[in-house]
């Protein structure tokens, strides 16, 4: 399975998301953006992806290592310290 394949399927299954999907054919990382993801735990935003991809996750991806984030979280998290002192 490709990179973009996975990326379709989770912007499919999860509308108005951001998702950027990088991997070798078998072991991949997904960065998605979503404002679906609010209020919900991780694992919670982790069962979300997982969802998406159906009966592919333990077939066709052997693992998939998924960092979630809302909107406003993937922000803070490109900001980081220097942006909370102006700089």
């Amino acid at each position: 399975m490709e990179a973009e394949e996975i990326e379709r399927l989770i912007a499919a299954g999860l509308p108005d998301c951001q998702v950027q999907v990088t991997g070798d054919g078998t072991h991949f990382e997904a960065l998605v953006i979503s404002p679906a993801f609010a209020g919900e735990s991780l694992v919670a935003r982790h069962r979300m992806v997982y969802a998406t991809l159906g009966d592919r996750m333990g077939g066709a991806i052997h693992a998939l290592s998924i960092r979630p984030y809302t909107p406003e979280e993937w922000q803070r998290q490109r900001r980081g310290p220097a942006g909370d002192r102006g700089g």
